[in-house]
């Protein structure tokens, strides 16, 4: 009875493409409320509570942040170049010809953020800060794509990554 009302269609909406667009921007939305409301040092705490695990002669705890910015990120970006080098062997960038176009936009979307970026900013501690703006699109970007689903032609999907 539960599994049929409740479990199944949280299931269906789990293997939906769009889903994990949903819940990025959703967390994003979150997130920003929270930080800039009167709790935003509760936000912040949140970041930097410690989890890991111990053995007998080991021991790993690091922040919140850390497994996230140092962890996860880098798994979302190896599965990436996965996407990306499958696409140059048997995809749609197996010719010189096909890559050059995705190419140019990738260098432009990389280049373009991190020069507005240094331009709007000009104070010297906070421009060590380029390369946020230049990794972070591709997350959103994709984000975005998954919440339009197959309307969106795989092609576009293959510029963007």
């Amino acid at each position: 009875m539960i599994q049929k009302k409740i479990l199944s269609p949280f299931q269906k909406f789990l293997k939906i493409e769009s889903f994990s667009g949903i819940l990025l921007l959703t967390a994003t939305m979150i997130a920003l409320v929270w930080a800039n409301s009167p709790f935003g040092d509760s936000y912040q705490s949140l970041w930097q509570y410690k989890i890991g695990f111990t053995t007998q002669s080991f021991e790993l705890n690091k922040p919140i942040i850390l497994w996230i910015n140092d962890g996860l990120m880098a798994i979302f970006f190896f599965l990436i170049g996965l996407e990306i080098k499958r696409e140059f062997l048997i995809g749609e960038l197996n010719s010189v010809k096909k890559i050059s176009f995705p190419l140019f936009g990738a260098l432009g979307g990389m280049s373009v953020p991190v020069l507005l970026f240094l331009v709007l900013n000009q104070n010297p501690e906070t421009l060590k800060g380029w390369g946020i703006p230049m990794a972070t699109d591709i997350a959103f970007s994709l984000a975005i794509l998954n919440l339009l689903g197959n309307r969106i032609p795989l092609s576009l999907k293959i510029f963007l990554t």
